[in-house]
């Protein structure tokens, strides 16, 4: 870092107030003490954003986390979507599964039911027959 050109302007003399050979003029040492401030405000600044990047360094790599988390709980959620909706089909499959089983079951036990009321209208038919015949014996 190079000093300002002011610091050139220094102007030494002997005085007899005490053992300094050298003082410096009041402009000089105003001059001085601008540019020490600035300095000085210019580090506290430096400080400042140092701590800040500091800061969000941790900050940016949470919410990149989040993010992941976000877009994993997303798919999460579809993929949960997805399973109640095939848990459904899967229940609805075997239950038509089950009605495919029962209704030839169902159509053979009409059929003998058809069959029996076949058979039972035929033997009241025939025990009418049979009583009538039996009537005219006697």
């Amino acid at each position: 870092m190079s000093l300002p050109s002011y610091w050139n302007t220094l102007q030494c003399t002997h005085t007899s107030y005490g053992d300094t050979p050298c003082h410096l003029t009041p402009e000089v040492l105003q001059r001085t003490t601008t540019h020490c401030n600035t300095l000085q405000h210019t580090a506290t600044h430096c400080n400042t954003l140092q701590h800040t990047a500091t800061h969000c360094n941790p900050l940016q790599h949470t919410a990149t986390h989040c993010n992941t988390l976000q877009h994993t709980a997303t798919y999460c959620n579809t993929l949960q979507h997805t399973a109640t909706h095939c848990n459904t089909l899967q229940h609805t499959a075997t239950h038509c599964n089950t009605l495919q089983h029962t209704a030839p079951h169902c159509n053979t036990l009409q059929h003998t039911a058809t069959h029996c009321n076949s058979l039972q209208h035929t033997a009241t038919h025939c025990n009418s027959t049979q009583a009538y015949v039996g009537q005219r014996k006697i």
